[in-house]
């Protein structure tokens, strides 16, 4: 149970170049070499090498990608091969430009975001710039980290390939101190994922909104907005008239991410679209989607294709965002006590608009998001609670996955550390090493803000002046299944508790190095009270951690955040938020993760669609580790994996004691078998997560076939109870795909 490690261990690497005393420093950062052994004179030979043809094909057998000779490194699986090869590869197939190797695509993003952190003054020398680089080069290539994907897909372009383009979005000029367009967007790459958007209840600002949609979904990234500014169809117009509510405008919206989405980009339009419950249509939005849903099947019934792509959804509104309703500890106080619940007009905010008994209107949430997954609930007074910058705006939207939860108009940069790769051979988790990386990833992060740039003049200026960032991790499924931890447990729940309060304590100490060397961020002085509040709310929580985790954990955390607290007063922050705990798609498939995010796995034995016809087998790789983990013999361990093998699941597995079936649990009940994770659990792990995570947690909660509407209802409740800030439920069968 990643074992019982010493507190008096030896003096860890993270203390040579982070000790409590050393955030005095204000000459710049001192990288030591933590990770690429400083007698290694080219960090890409710290790996073997291999030749590769990377090869994605469709549904029908089609090629839809192929790339011979492509260099990789040797550990590195066929799958992490075809994903980086043919996603994140620059260049035109087949041409010179084009890029071969991973050391290619790695060296250029590292060795231009260390160029311009050396140029910018973040290191104490040129050398740390250069240990810098070797440490972030180092931890990509051994799949310990990764960024967001449009870090991938621009970074370093012009900078290492003189790539130039047309003139487009915005980014911040420190000789000028204003937010300009460069000649060269190239220059000022895009490098973030996730971006929150306003919208003013004005027909410019609507139509607006319409147009930075579409060019963030033309790069590749998501946004979110929430419509409660816009006057609901029960009010009146300025010039006589009735408005046409926000519903009519999610249909134009929902038009422009589906004609994006068909001109050629790989990835679906992201988008996240939010509605408050005092707003008078509400019950329009909540039932809006259900409403298409129900259209849709009819449709299926009569013939038409069922996967998503085909007629039957493509010729329906509303399916190409999530939708979520903010609810407020008034509204669920008046749940509980079973009140009624007044909306209000926008434009009027003392006129009351329908009034719902408040059970009518969680209960209408609870059987739509049974019926089709949508709405979710975000609770919108916990948010708030934990904003960092209230001084300077209400929290009031999030990202489409519901883990990016900061002011309007602003965006951030993803990365993601992995956690098994901190896993020691004794089962121990290396704390140093941990936050050694947490640190490399986190300025590097920092770096990017000023470099890159933003759909809109707004979310530059604010990226500039907030600074927000999303460090997160992946595979704490797997991490937990090798240690023998039952994902449904007092330990488990302690161990993330635990590992998530290392991941933001990590991150808010080198926030405040940054702040040390270079300054903290500009809307820092106006928030200095709250920001420092939010902080020791944290730092509070690490008392809470379930004392099932192993102690040495706990003690780290509490370490390390009495040195957070001690020099965030000292210097403040660099960053406004530091964490988030994203879904990780496309990284987890690039760091060979078997689990995504905080997510367990989803099934020991996973099947998948074959192009050209038959099915591949795929089945748990932590399993044996498990296994060993628990005591089984080698040959116990070969009977029991052949078992699942045949039988799709380890429940009745020869030799295998009833009281290990919880460690192999996961998110769907195997058809042969009986058990999966309670969907209780897995609120209960959000929950453990929650209080060390400067925005949200991108997370389904999954949810069987025979669940009610009145568990959904539940669900919501005890999501609020735990202290949540977002909630998502998928019942299993509830969309007809």
């Amino acid at each position: 149970m990643l074992g019982t490690a010493s507190v008096a261990e030896k003096r860890s690497p993270m203390a040579e170049f982070m000790p409590a005393e050393s955030v005095r420093r204000t000459a710049g950062l001192v990288i030591e070499p933590i990770f690429c052994p400083a007698d290694v004179a080219d960090v890409f030979e710290t790996t073997t090498w291999e030749l590769r043809t990377a090869a994605i094909k469709g549904e029908s057998g089609e090629l839809l990608f192929e790339q011979p000779d492509c260099e990789v490194p040797s550990s590195w699986s066929q799958l992490a091969t075809n994903v980086v090869c043919s996603k994140y590869f620059y260049g035109e197939a087949g041409t010179p430009q084009r890029e071969r190797s991973v050391r290619q695509l790695i060296h250029r993003v590292a060795r231009t975001i260390a160029d311009w952190g050396i140029g910018d003054g973040y290191f104490a020398t040129p050398a740390d710039g250069e240990r810098f680089y070797r440490e972030l080069a180092w931890l990509c290539l051994h799949q310990h980290g990764s960024f967001n994907s449009p870090v991938w897909f621009n970074v370093g372009l012009y900078h290492q390939y003189g790539v130039k383009g047309a003139q487009c979005n915005w980014h911040w000029n420190p000789r000028t101190g204003t937010v300009e367009q460069p000649e060269n967007p190239y220059e000022h790459p895009q490098g973030s994922a996730c971006f929150i958007q306003s919208v003013q209840d004005n027909m410019e600002d609507i139509m607006e909104l319409a147009r930075s949609e579409a060019m963030l979904f033309k790069f590749g990234s998501g946004t979110g907005t929430d419509l409660s500014t816009l006057r609901s169809h029960r009010e009146k117009l300025s010039g006589g008239g009735k408005p046409s509510g926000p519903l009519s405008f999610m249909r134009v919206y929902d038009q422009i991410a589906a004609v994006v989405k068909s001109g050629g980009k790989t990835r679906r339009a992201a988008k996240m679209q939010s509605l408050k419950v005092w707003h008078p249509d509400v019950m329009e939005f909540i039932e809006c989607k259900a409403k298409e849903e129900r259209k849709a099947r009819i449709l299926i019934q009569q013939g038409y294709e069922a996967n998503f792509n085909g007629e039957a959804y493509s010729s329906i509104l509303f399916q190409n965002a999530n939708l979520s309703v903010r609810v407020t500890d008034e509204f669920m106080q008046a749940v509980v006590e079973d009140r009624p619940w007044t909306t209000h007009w926008v434009t009027e905010p003392t006129r009351p608009g329908p009034t719902y008994p408040a059970r009518e209107i969680l209960n209408k949430m609870a059987e739509c998001a049974w019926y089709c997954g949508d709405p979710g609930v975000q609770y919108d007074t916990t948010i708030n609670r934990w904003n960092t910058c209230p001084n300077s705006g209400t929290i009031n939207a999030s990202n489409p996955c519901s883990e990016y939860m900061f002011l309007d108009d602003t965006a951030c940069n993803l990365a993601s550390i992995n956690l098994m790769k901190f896993r020691r051979p004794d089962g121990t988790f290396d704390v140093e090493r941990f936050q050694a990386a947490c640190r490399i990833f986190f300025v590097a992060q920092e770096i990017l803000v000023d470099h890159a740039s933003y759909p809109t003049r707004k979310i530059a200026l604010n990226s500039h002046r907030f600074r927000p960032l999303g460090l997160g991790y992946s595979n704490l499924g797997s991490l937990l299944m090798a240690s023998g931890v039952p994902y449904d447990s007092d330990a488990a729940r302690g161990i993330c508790g635990a590992l998530t309060a290392l991941l933001h304590g990590a991150a808010n100490r080198a926030s405040v190095e940054l702040a040390a060397a270079v300054g903290p961020f500009e809307a820092f002085a106006e928030n200095r009270e709250p920001m420092l509040r939010v902080m020791r709310m944290h730092s509070d929580a690490v008392d809470r951690i379930d004392p099932a985790c192993p102690a040495y954990l706990r003690q780290a955390a509490r370490r390390l955040w009495d040195q957070v607290l001690a020099a965030g007063e000292r210097h403040g922050f660099r960053n406004a938020q530091a964490t988030v705990l994203a879904p990780t798609g496309t990284i987890s498939f690039m760091m060979d993760c078997d689990t995504t995010g905080i997510e367990p796995d989803i099934a020991l034995v996973k099947y998948k669609q074959l192009a050209g016809g038959g099915m591949l087998k795929i089945v748990n790789q932590t399993a044996p580790l498990a296994l060993r983990t628990l005591g089984y013999g080698e040959e116990e361990i070969a009977a029991i994996l052949a078992y699942i093998d045949r039988h799709d699941t380890i429940e009745g597995a020869p030799g295998l004691t009833d009281e290990h079936l919880g460690v192999f649990d996961c998110a769907f009940q195997p058809r042969q078998g009986t058990r999966s994770i309670p969907w209780k659990a897995h609120i209960r792990m959000m929950a453990a997560a929650q209080p060390f995570i400067s925005g949200a947690i991108s997370k389904t909660v999954n949810m069987p076939a025979d669940t009610t509407p009145e568990d959904v209802a539940e669900a919501y409740m005890e999501g609020w109870r735990l202290g949540l800030k977002a909630l998502a439920i998928y019942r299993d069968g509830s969309k007809e795909v």
